[in-house]
This record gives structure tokens, sequence and C-alpha cells, in this order.
């Protein structure tokens, strides 16, 4: 997945990875993340009434002081120590579960760590072999703008594209608020999310049906068209261009990719091509590859709404 390009290194694969090991190797141990009052550094005779803090942290590599962010009265810090242990407390020392990669985004602002969970999907194992690998992501931030939070995040092996979907009836993630603390809600997390698995049971049924469902060039062409309107003809030419080139990217995903190779011509194949457009090849401002990160991760909000658009479009074809 794209959070594996920010761990620092690739570990062995007998080695043993500890919680630690992990925490030290991504440079998230130490950071000793904290409040200090705003009103301690203004003008004398200025009054804060706001009860504004700022959070700060220990830089992990040159041992500064970096202000993340400035919250409100009620904000509570949350250690980096502090996630992954709610991480480990939720897979309740499962040995089957690993501790795949993690990193930070936004200067430091929010930290995640993944781990493997012992739960895999293979479509049509004697023909297309298609296999999606199951993962446990934790995140959260310091600035105050993301809770603590767990999810399951399925992931399409051939091309590590993640499919952050929303199956009905099935919950996907907890969220424990920064105005809240971790403790007493473990064992929720654990019943929210090991629940999970009933998450992915869903996941797999829909899956399977997708890959039963054959379609045509025309068919998918028409899915593309649906969720990507071609522009109005008074519409710029730089807009026309922008469309043309998606269709282009869209349709070689989709018909040429190796990544597609063995699911072309199914539902399956099509909901694939487009929502690994978006993991991977979306045009992004100023070459934001943060924000392409965050995206492919499950982290950016609108990009998982839109697969589940693309998913409903897809389904109803």
């Amino acid at each position: 997945p794209a959070w594996h390009n920010l761990a620092n290194r690739i570990f062995a694969q007998d080695e043993e990875v500890t919680t630690q090991l992990m925490l030290d190797e991504a440079k998230l141990s130490n950071w000793d993340v904290r409040l200090s009052p705003v009103s301690d550094f203004i003008p004398k005779g200025w009054n804060d009434s706001s009860g504004a803090q700022y959070v700060i942290r220990t830089n992990p590599f040159n041992q500064g002081t970096d202000v993340l962010s400035v919250v409100g009265s009620r904000y509570k810090v949350v250690q980096n120590e502090e996630l992954f242990s709610f991480a480990d407390n939720i897979v309740d020392g499962d040995a089957r579960v690993a501790w795949e990669s993690a990193g930070s985004l936004k200067a430091g602002k929010v930290v995640f760590g993944s781990l493997t969970i012992p739960r895999e999907m293979v479509l049509d194992p004697q023909g297309a072999n298609d296999k999606t690998q199951l993962y446990l992501i934790v995140w959260t931030s310091h600035d105050g703008s993301v809770a603590v939070q767990a999810a399951i995040t399925p992931v399409r092996v051939v091309c590590q594209n993640t499919l952050n979907l929303a199956m009905r009836n099935a919950k996907q993630s907890f969220k424990i608020r920064h105005t809240q603390t971790a403790e007493g809600k473990i064992a929720v997390a654990r019943e929210t999310l090991g629940l999970t698995l009933g998450y992915f049971d869903s996941f797999e049924q829909e899956a399977q049906n997708l890959f039963k469902q054959e379609i045509t060039e025309k068919q998918f062409n028409d899915i593309v068209k649906t969720i990507y309107p071609k522009p109005d003809a008074d519409a710029s030419k730089v807009a026309k261009t922008k469309w043309d080139n998606k269709m282009v990217l869209l349709s070689d995903l989709y018909n040429s990719s190796p990544t597609n190779a063995n699911i072309k011509g199914t539902k399956w194949g099509a909901l694939n091509a487009l929502t690994e457009r978006l993991d991977y090849f979306r045009n992004v401002r100023k070459n934001n590859t943060e924000s392409q990160y965050a995206a492919a991760s499950g982290f950016d909000a609108l990009i998982t709404a839109e697969k589940n658009k693309i998913l409903q479009v897809v389904k109803s074809a």
C-alpha cells in the first residue's frame, strides 16, 4: 500500500518487528507531545480569554521543539506510543498479527501505523487468482483534525490498491476523540473491529458478486462517463484536455495494465481500474505526494467518498 513508501527501511522476512522497533525505525519514539498555553507567549498587557494551547513536540531528528498546532482547552494529547499500544490492545496479542509499516505526514501532524491481519480473499483461485490482503491501520493527528482512529483496509495485492469501501450493515472503523481518553475504550474497539472480520465478509461477498458480472467495453466506457461526464462544448480547452487524458488513462488501466490483466471484462476489474487511478495517478497540486499517500492509505475522506460513489455506479451498470 502507499504507506509502505513511508517506512524507514524494509524489514527482513524473518525479522521480529516489535512495536518499539517500528516506532524507533519510523522516528516516532519520544516525541513528548505536550501542550503549552498561548497565554505564556503573548505580550504583557494582553488578556487571553481563549484558553488556546500550542501543541508542541520534540523533533526526532534535531531534538528541537516544533509547534504542530493551536488547539482548544479541552484537547487531550495522545502520544505516538499510546496510539501503537492502542493497536496492540485491539489485536490482543495475536501472534499472527504483525506490524507492517509506520510513518508521519504533514510535518508530524498526522501519525499512522499498519498491521497485517491473517485473512486473505482470493477470487477464482484456479483462474484469475486475484488476491486481497487485510490490514489494520491506526492513525491520529497532533493538530486536532483527526481523532484516534482504527480501520480495516482491504488491499489488492497485485497493485497495492486500497479499497476502503462502505459495506451495508458492516462497520469498518472506530474513533476516539481527543477530548476523551483511550482508556476504557479498548474493549469497545475490539468489539467494533473484531467485528471487522464481519466487514471483510461483506466486502468479500461484494467482490465475488462484482467478479462474476461480465461487462463489455461499451459498458465500461459508459461507467466512466457516468462518473466523469464529458465537459460541455463551451468548456475551456484545459478542461477538455484534462478529461481526454483521464479517459485515455482509465482505458489503459482497464485494458492494458498488468494489474488488471486477470480481471478485465468484469465489474471487479472496472472498480479496480477506477480506484487505482485515484490511488496512484491523480494530479496533485505542486507534486504533493503526501496527499497521494494519505488518499491511497485511506486517510482522505473525500477520496474514500469518491471510491464509494464509483462502487455504486459500477454496481448499477
